[in-house]
């Protein structure tokens, strides 16, 4: 696999390399391991309140977009949801926008973290982008679809639970990332500094 370089996501050039994780049998098996620890940590969690509960699903999902990119992770995003449905059953039936937050929650990883250095501007960048867009948009919207009651009653629940989240995952992933990134770069999983920067 060749040196990773710094890139960003408006280049061209990011996308492109992206696209090509798929060619190296290294990412496709990293992908596969992190999906597997996301899905074994999805049943674990921390009871904050009754209403509120500190999950570790995210810290796999965030890897493996840093390490993998964004495209790798749409589709890393969908075996991750579809499995927990089939071994996982919540007695609901399946509902593809459930699948899609998943697929765009390891999407957003990639995307802020893959390529570039993760500092707290791109951990945070990405996890309001979940917290808002996906959880408390999209998921609001799914569940209003499908429970009946009314978008906004659930946004209200899931902007509260939301905001106190995103601070506690920041910190998390901050200090995960500055104990991994070493280790990533000298594995030739995140670029280091003196490969430089292109555009």
């Amino acid at each position: 696999m060749p040196e990773k370089t710094y890139l960003s996501p408006l280049s061209p050039a990011f996308w492109i390399a992206s696209v090509k994780e798929f060619k190296h049998l290294r990412t496709l098996v990293i992908a596969a391991l992190l999906s597997a620890i996301s899905i074994a940590m999805g049943g674990l969690f921390i009871p904050v309140s009754e209403s509120l509960r500190v999950y570790f699903s995210f810290i796999p999902r965030a890897i493996l977009g840093a390490v993998c990119g964004p495209v790798v992770g749409l589709v890393a995003g969908a075996v991750i949801d579809l499995t927990e449905f089939f071994l996982f059953p919540s007695g609901f039936s399946f509902f593809p926008g459930y699948t899609l937050n998943t697929m765009l929650g390891v999407f957003f990883y990639g995307l802020f973290l893959y390529r570039q250095k993760p500092n707290l501007p791109r951990l945070a960048g990405a996890r309001i982008c979940i917290a808002y867009l996906i959880n408390v948009g999209l998921g609001s919207l799914w569940n209003a679809i499908l429970l009946g009651k009314a978008f906004w009653f659930y946004a209200a629940k899931s902007l509260v639970k939301n905001t106190v989240m995103i601070p506690i995952e920041v910190i998390v992933l901050l200090v995960l990332f500055k104990a991994l990134e070493p280790i990533l770069q000298r594995s030739g999983l995140m670029p280091s500094a003196k490969t430089g920067a292109r555009r």
